[in-house]
């Protein structure tokens, strides 16, 4: 009898083992708002800490030329969520619907009703699905409303207006206001003098430990079954503002003078180490992120992805140059150059992405759809403009690559962007002048973007010409349509 029973345990044992390792992969995709390519340690940063990433991607895959949907939040995160370049994408610039108070929260464009998402692909395939962090399009009454779009579970910002302010009133947790512990703090507001009043700025509760909380508790509710994991922290965006322990780690590293709110957002004693802080406070996040994912035993049936929404701010008081935020790009943040457009973008998955792997594969986020549905062996229910990048990810030879990736984008003064291979097509101040020329670059030989080689490619002009012409459909937006307008645009 106790020989029968012993068989019938390691059967047991060996069926429960077999079902863990083919069981359905779990996917956390953790979003960085602003981060430039530069700002992490293994992509060259030196003077910002950010360990917990560096290992990530020791133990895992680095890419080189992984590129944004856009150069702003939210056409970057609906080119993310819907799987489609911003030719095609029904968000193409940051379209405001309210104000930065309380009572004129109104969000941004919302996503459009019978959108497919990322969240809807996997829910589709059984997965319960979670995002955590700043939605940015749609607030709980629109067609926007995220738990309308894919996820089971929200808990974050809904109008991206309110993630200026780290220490907010409230968060959203499934369509209800969940009230913090701080006053109202108007952080656009120039400080009056007196140092006193830093202390305006700062407020009990900081909404990225808020999300963490969730984010660890969605995790732990769903550790036993497959689960999708959207994870947009609104780190290191505007307002300088981190808690004082992290900040103090850079105090005196730095020759620095405050900042008095000049140019808007908070005003701090410590600008640069309070941006410092706050990327080496996003770190934190992903290291206890991972961390339990190591303790619940599930590390080895769970990819963890890291990326950027576009390139690093353009505000004057976080100063780029001085932390070489765009590494050896030019451009940033609304820009269509690449040091606006060309983000960070780490994979770690234990025993299935060999360790210290660094690809120079193109991708870009819209790929992101394509590749959870070619991991899960399905197909998204709309079209989409994504190639996979599961391939590269298991170090196989049958990657295919995009023939080129495309970028429009509306604001500032209307910008296109095409990369084809090593060429790089520039098109800028579009609704002033639409048949403006192409700057060219080759970016294998200028990865600055700094010698325009137009005059002697009229070829590749012709050709990009022709691809705007084949990828660009009509903006529903009256401003947003300044390739093809039949009307007067606003320059």
């Amino acid at each position: 009898m106790k020989r029968v029973l012993l068989l019938l345990f390691l059967c047991w044992g060996t069926m429960a083992l077999a079902q863990k390792s083919t069981s359905k992969p779990n996917v956390i995709y953790i979003f960085a708002d602003d981060l430039g390519y530069g700002e992490v340690g293994v992509y060259g940063q030196k003077k910002i800490k950010t360990p917990n990433l560096d290992r990530l991607a020791a133990g895992g895959m680095r890419f080189t030329q992984h590129y944004s949907s856009a150069p702003v939040c939210a056409p970057s995160r609906c080119g993310l969520m819907t799987g489609r370049h911003t030719g095609h994408t029904y968000i193409r610039g940051n379209y405001e619907l309210g104000g930065f108070e309380d009572e004129k929260e109104g969000g941004q464009m919302p996503l459009n009703e019978g959108a497919f998402t990322i969240g809807h692909l996997f829910q589709k395939s059984g997965y319960k699905t979670g995002a955590v962090g700043k939605w940015g399009m749609g607030m709980a009454n629109t067609t926007g409303n995220p738990n309308q779009q894919g996820f089971d579970f929200f808990y974050g910002l809904l109008c991206q207006k309110q993630s200026h302010n780290f220490y907010p009133t409230h968060l959203w947790k499934n369509g209800e206001k969940v009230a913090l512990n701080n006053p109202y703090i108007k952080v656009h507001r120039p400080m009056p003098e007196g140092d006193e009043n830093y202390e305006y700025y700062v407020g009990k509760d900081y909404a990225i430990d808020k999300m963490t909380e969730e984010a660890t508790g969605f995790i732990n509710d769903n550790k036993s079954r497959p689960f999708f994991l959207y994870l947009p922290y609104t780190l290191p965006h505007l307002s300088l503002q981190a808690p004082a322990e992290a900040v103090k780690e850079y105090i005196g590293k730095f020759d620095e003078k405050p900042y008095r709110g000049q140019t808007g957002y908070a005003s701090t004693r410590y600008p640069y180490s309070t941006y410092a802080a706050m990327i080496s406070y996003l770190d934190k996040q992903v290291g206890q992120i991972w961390e339990l994912v190591k303790k619940l035993g599930i590390e080895d049936n769970t990819i963890i992805m890291f990326s950027s929404d576009n390139g690093a701010t353009f505000v004057k008081h976080v100063d780029a140059a001085f932390f070489e935020s765009a590494g050896p790009f030019r451009g940033l943040k609304m820009d269509v150059y690449e040091g606006g457009i060309r983000v960070p973008m780490i994979a770690y998955w234990k025993g299935k992405i060999k360790p210290g792997q660094v690809t120079d594969h193109v991708s870009t986020q819209y790929d992101v759809l394509a590749t959870c549905a070619d991991l899960l062996g399905t197909k998204p229910a709309l079209p989409t403009d994504g190639v996979s990048f599961l391939p590269t990810l298991l170090g196989k030879s049958t990657q295919v690559q995009h023939p080129y990736l495309y970028f429009e984008y509306p604001e500032n003064g209307g910008q296109l962007a095409i990369r084809k291979g090593d060429w790089k097509g520039v098109k800028r101040n579009v609704k002033a002048n639409r048949n403006g020329a192409w700057e060219i670059y080759n970016l294998k030989a200028d990865i600055g973007e700094r010698n325009n080689v137009a005059a002697a490619h009229p070829e590749l002009a012709k050709e990009f010409d022709e691809i705007v012409q084949r990828e660009h459909r009509p903006a529903h937006v009256h401003e947003w349509e300044f390739v093809d307008p039949k009307f007067e645009v606003k320059k």
